[in-house]
């Protein structure tokens, strides 16, 4: 084989790649010549020589300018024409324009001349009325002179009669107006009182008279009985057991006495927990049912009636709460209420009070436009301290706002707990109908338990009170307590400080008594004058 190398074989195949190049070129000059010999002969044979058609083209052209020339010129002229007549039409409208504007023009002329004319008379007018209005301010100038003189005389004449200054008849002159002044002030008052009263007091039964139709409750109040019937007085050694274990392990495991007596066939039941009453009364029951009493069932028989009664407890509570229709409570507050249904306070079971109240507080809550959930929620919850007050020390108030904030209730729901008794002032409107309804609720006939001595205590006190006061001769509670009729004395006593002396009578008693719903103080002042005839 021949000895060649790649870098030979790349050489070769770049010089035969130039050659091949250079061929392509000429033949595209070739052919470039030939094209254009052919093109000419071919233009000569369809239009003659050359110069033939210069000649031909060039008359054409002058032929084609002469005629653009014309039309340019024709073209011309009609837009001559066409401008001629626009200017003249603007022209005339102008002209026409401008005397319109030259009639407005002299027509406005005549009129501010008849303007000025008609000024011209007024201002004369004017100027008469002038002058003849100074003759009468001076002729009126020295009648008060006149009038003045006559005055300083007429008022010497009566200090000279009347033997009294000017000073002197001024002061008693004011003196006497202040006084009737004062007492048309306290009768204006009195009057607007009355009115305020009335039309407050016509309001409010409304709207106390709607709530307690809404609500309907059992008149007479529930009265929680501690006594437990025995089928025989044999029963009670059963109960005591030898050297008395049943009894003690009994009131060990309730936290209660246990009272045997000699009442035939009962037992009373002793202590001041309701619900461990409760506790020991349904437990007492169920081993009288049975019949086994020893201690081990005395143990087993209590917790049992403990576990049933704590879910009687939450039942009440949440049975509570749908009736009322107050949601979203801490399940404490819950249990707290329902164990209010085995509390009682005057002979009113508490929750039964609660429930009314909170009904009472959202009837006059909606009449009133104000949140009527907030109305029910703290009326509902208003004495739930009173299911603990036997536990924790304080008033039922405290402890039930206490308890409240504990569970995170809102400060309106705390403000209305503390303030439904009067201790604490009142926030909001719903704190005031809840105080009102726990009023209601507590004051309608039937509603509490009151002992004779208590009773007779209040109306002492209402009557000492009244009697405090200056001015007053005689004074008799009546209606049960709801009213003070007060006898004032007439010559210390008139009548405008009548009505400021019933005023300090009420916020007296408001101040030093606790009492269940309102008492109406009337004070009255009497004038006799008596003669004989002889």
């Amino acid at each position: 084989m021949p000895n060649f190398s790649y870098g030979s074989l790349f050489l070769a195949s770049d010089i035969l790649v130039g050659v091949l190049a250079g061929v392509a070129v000429l033949v595209a000059i070739l052919g470039f010549i030939i094209g254009g010999i052919v093109k000419k002969k071919s233009f000569e044979k369809e239009h003659g020589s050359l110069e033939k058609w210069k000649s031909d083209f060039r008359s054409e052209a002058v032929k084609e300018g002469e005629k653009i020339r014309k039309e340019a010129i024709l073209e011309a002229k009609e837009q001559e024409i066409k401008l001629r007549n626009d200017f003249e039409r603007e022209s005339k409208e102008k002209r026409v324009e401008i005397q319109r504007t030259e009639n407005r023009l002299a027509q406005k002329e005549d009129y501010l001349d008849k303007k000025e004319e008609q000024l011209n008379k007024r201002n004369e007018e004017t100027t008469r009325q002038q002058n003849a209005l100074k003759e009468k301010q001076a002729e009126l100038d020295r009648k008060l002179d006149d009038i003045s003189k006559q005055h300083e005389k007429i008022v010497q004449e009566f200090e000279r009669v009347s033997q009294m200054s000017k000073e002197e008849a001024k002061a008693q002159l004011i003196e006497a107006i202040t006084d009737e002044a004062k007492r048309d002030a306290a009768s204006t008052v009195k009057n607007i009182e009355a009115e305020a009263k009335e039309e407050g007091e016509r309001k409010a039964k409304e709207i106390v008279s709607l709530a307690i139709q809404k609500c309907s409750t059992e008149q007479a109040s529930e009265i929680t009985v501690s006594v437990v019937p025995l089928p025989s007085d044999d029963m009670k050694a059963r109960i005591i057991g030898r050297e008395g274990r049943n009894i003690r392990t009994l009131e060990n495991a309730t936290g209660i006495e246990l009272i045997i007596d000699d009442t035939p066939e009962v037992v009373i039941v002793s202590g001041f927990d309701p619900v461990r009453r409760e506790v020991a009364r349904i437990a007492l029951e169920k081993l009288i049912a049975d019949g086994r009493i020893h201690p081990a069932r005395i143990e087993e028989t209590v917790e049992k009636v403990k576990k049933e009664l704590d879910q009687q407890i939450k039942e009440a509570g949440e049975a509570a709460t749908f009736e009322c229709g107050v949601f979203g409570l801490h399940p404490e507050l819950v249990k707290t209420l329902g164990r209010l249904k085995f509390r009682t306070s005057y002979g009113q079971n508490v929750l039964r009070h609660s429930l009314e109240v909170a009904h009472l507080a959202g009837v006059m809550a909606t009449e009133l436009g104000v949140d009527v959930n907030l109305a029910k929620r703290a009326g509902l919850l208003h004495d739930i301290g009173k299911a603990l007050d036997f536990e924790v020390e304080g008033t039922h108030m405290q402890i039930g706002a206490d308890l409240c904030k504990k569970y995170r209730e809102s400060h309106n729901v705390v403000n209305a707990i503390l303030a439904h008794h009067g201790d604490v002032e009142p926030k909001t409107v719903e704190a005031v109908l809840v105080a009102a309804a726990d009023a209601i609720s507590g004051a309608r006939p039937g509603a509490r338990r009151e002992t004779t001595t208590n009773y007779i205590k209040r109306l002492q006190k209402l009557e000492e009170i009244s009697s405090s006061f200056k001015g007053v001769e005689k004074c008799y509670a009546i209606q049960a307590g709801r009213e003070v009729r007060v006898m004032v004395k007439p010559e210390q006593i008139n009548d405008a400080q009548t009505l400021f002396l019933a005023k300090d009578i009420a916020k007296k008693i408001e101040e030093e008594m606790e009492y269940p719903g309102q008492i109406k103080v009337n004070v009255i002042r009497e004038w006799r004058a008596t003669e004989y005839a002889k």
